[in-house]
């Protein structure tokens, strides 16, 4: 199966992740504000979510998940929408994943080789769900997998989806046409309908 045919089957399971297409707007719409979060991950949090984010989806003829913003869209999430003892508990994760690393390498997550990133996470994926650190890799694995499906660069040049089918006119001409009243002049005597402009 070609990369892009794998990339839409993922597409579709990325579609069953309990976050609303609200939510999932709205998270990107914050990343693209570029306003900075209260609570944003720490530097290494970010570094241990990229490096995860990159092997499950690293850069080929496609944009990698880093490419497309999903660190940031995964700690807005974190940060703005699960509730403060889940939040607890997935930074508590992050955590285990580090100390795992440093266990098996002495060093960081994101400071091990590809082969070794790569060699633990198939550890995560082939343990028990339920137990960490697993439990918070296959977490951040939904969450990766969606915000890499659900960002504009993918939907518009891997997908092919329209984000918005049709030509926007944000200032196209509209046609008022009113029923004159006793006291008004009919339009038909006061020259005829008024052009007004709609305003993006």
């Amino acid at each position: 199966m070609e990369r892009r045919e794998v990339l839409r089957v993922l597409a579709s399971a990325a579609a069953l992740t309990a976050l609303s297409p609200d939510k999932t707007l709205a998270a990107w719409s914050r990343v693209a504000s570029g306003i900075p979060l209260p609570n944003e991950l720490s530097p290494a949090h970010m570094a241990l979510v990229r490096a995860i984010a990159d092997t499950i989806i690293p850069r080929t003829d496609t944009p990698s998940a880093t490419d497309v913003g999903v660190p940031k869209f995964v700690d807005v999430i974190v940060n703005e929408y699960l509730p403060e003892t889940e939040r607890t508990a997935g930074l508590a994760g992050l955590d285990a994943i580090d100390a795992r690393a440093r266990t098996e390498s002495n060093v960081a997550f994101a400071q091990m080789s590809a082969e070794k990133r790569s060699a633990m996470i198939d550890s995560f994926e082939k343990g028990d769900r339920g137990v960490e650190p697993s439990r918070t890799y296959w977490r951040l694995k939904r969450l990766v997998v969606h915000g890499y499906f659900t960002s504009e660069p993918v939907m518009r040049d891997v997908l092919k989806v329209s984000i918005m089918p049709g030509k926007f006119e944000g200032a196209a001409p509209v046609t008022i046409k009113r029923r004159p009243s006793s006291t008004e002049t009919p339009l038909s005597e006061a020259g005829g309908a008024h052009e007004v402009h709609a305003h993006a």
